[in-house]
């Protein structure tokens, strides 16, 4: 088993930056894939980000490229997504998830393929 909670969410300006943290327990964390999902209100949860377990390899959502970047501290257990430049249509329920990998440079970008995930961490951005 592996619970995950985020944090780091709020209410900011367009063009400001936040940093999302989810924090793992329950397992080795260096054998789990992660990613970010988020879900606006009305729509389906989508795919922001992931990363292999040896957080050699990243993937992202055409959007957020070259604004948000996922990382993976395997001594804290904790995952990140900083997100800079943020928009409007950046606002969303945010979502990290896990799933145990054979493969360290395996990433997965579909919900269905993760095991685990977190409560959630709002973010709101808006002037």
């Amino acid at each position: 088993q592996v619970q995950l909670v985020e944090s780091g969410g709020g209410l900011v300006q367009p063009g400001d930056s936040l940093r999302l943290s989810c924090v793992a327990s329950g397992r080795t964390f260096s054998g789990l894939a992660m990613g970010w999902f988020r879900q606006a209100p009305g729509k389906e949860r989508e795919f922001v980000a992931a990363t292999s377990g040896s957080d050699t390899i990243r993937y992202y959502l055409d959007s957020v490229k070259g604004r948000f970047t996922i990382s993976k501290n395997n001594a804290k257990k904790t995952v990140y997504l900083q997100m800079n430049s943020l928009k409007p249509e950046d606002t969303a329920e945010y979502y990290c998830a896990a799933r145990p990998a054979s493969d360290d440079t395996l990433y997965y970008v579909d919900d269905i393929q993760y095991d685990y995930w977190g409560p959630g961490t709002q973010v709101i951005v808006s002037s």
